[in-house]
């Protein structure tokens, strides 16, 4: 008789809490919801959370505030947001970076990448494109990213390639690509994606992977030369320029940085829900994914389940990249 009751209590102590869950949510939200970045204004990160933030605050008639919190690539902004109220008001906007990078990447983080956070959802894919400074394409005589190989296989590191960080996705799409081709280039590594933009062009150093936003004002005006796209698919910001996997040609090429929303551990799988779903309708709306195409990225958004096997998948997949590269920070 004892351990039925306990089973009573038990499940009424559970359908108790999903009750209250579904009356959080059906109330959600309140008051103002913060976005944490983990990165400088200006950057992806930034562009694709302000862009979500305004959206969700024309939807939820409550302000979407970004918070940027920049420091230690990524693990500062980070290490907060899983520290905040598991109540859905404190959102991460998270990246490869954060999850599939760093847990291989650093011995020690300030917090679990497969622990510490709810999935919510995927937010947007974004490539990263293969950029020339316009001075070394016209020394090597590049026009084509097979003429590229071609040139860094005949040039063993003797070609420049900046990242915006040691092992960030900049960084290990570039490792990614040496390994695959056979080539070796001499590694320069800054401090965020500007400054290697900024020597690119200057012709200080000779190529870069880089995120596609960042680069994509620059490629329009002719400041940089693109080569090649790192997904499976060509962008549709680009649309003549082409993969890697095909332009080099490079089979099974693919190095696809994400963006997504995560909240912190034990938030309300109710809350984490709805805001999954009002994501997917006002990325669904073909001004927003116009002006997330603008950006050079693809609108992606997922349930949390669909979401969580990304991560699960990505932190395999770019762990074993980091270990290919060598790359280690402490």
């Amino acid at each position: 008789m004892k351990g039925f009751t306990s089973v009573l209590a038990s499940t009424g102590l559970a359908v108790g809490m999903a009750v209250s869950g579904l009356a959080i949510a059906a109330d959600f939200p309140g008051k103002p919801v913060r976005i944490i970045v983990p990165y400088p204004p200006g950057g992806t990160t930034d562009m694709v959370a302000r862009l979500v933030g305004d959206q969700l605050t024309a939807l939820w008639k409550q302000p979407v505030l970004v918070d940027n919190r920049p420091g230690a690539g990524g693990i500062v902004g980070t290490g907060a947001a899983a520290k905040s109220p598991a109540d859905g008001y404190t959102l991460l906007m998270g990246s490869v970076g954060e999850f599939g990078i760093n847990p291989t990447l650093y011995k020690k983080l300030p917090y679990d990448a497969a622990a510490d956070f709810a999935p919510v959802s995927l937010v947007a894919r974004v490539p990263n494109v293969v950029v020339l400074s316009p001075a070394f394409a016209e020394r090597a005589r590049v026009q084509t990213l097979a003429e590229f190989i071609a040139y860094a296989k005949s040039h063993p590191k003797q070609v420049n390639m900046a990242s915006a960080g040691n092992g960030t996705s900049t960084h290990l799409a570039g490792e990614l690509f040496q390994r695959m081709t056979g080539t070796e280039m001499s590694h320069v590594a800054y401090k965020g994606s500007s400054p290697a933009i900024s020597d690119l062009m200057g012709g200080s150093v000779d190529v870069m992977f880089d995120n596609l936003p960042a680069s994509l004002p620059f490629i329009r005006s002719g400041k940089l030369k693109a080569l090649a796209v790192t997904t499976p698919a060509r962008s549709s910001a680009l649309p003549n320029v082409p993969t890697v996997a095909a332009g080099g040609p490079v089979p099974g090429f693919d190095a696809s940085p994400w963006f997504g929303l995560l909240a912190p551990r034990g938030t309300p799988s109710a809350v984490a829900q709805k805001i999954s779903q009002d994501l997917a309708k006002v990325l669904g709306e073909p001004g927003v994914q116009a002006k997330m195409r603008e950006l050079g990225a693809e609108p992606a958004p997922t349930t949390p389940e669909a979401f969580a096997e990304v991560l699960k998948q990505d932190r395999v997949k770019w762990g074993e990249i980091v270990k290919m590269s060598g790359a280690s920070v402490d």
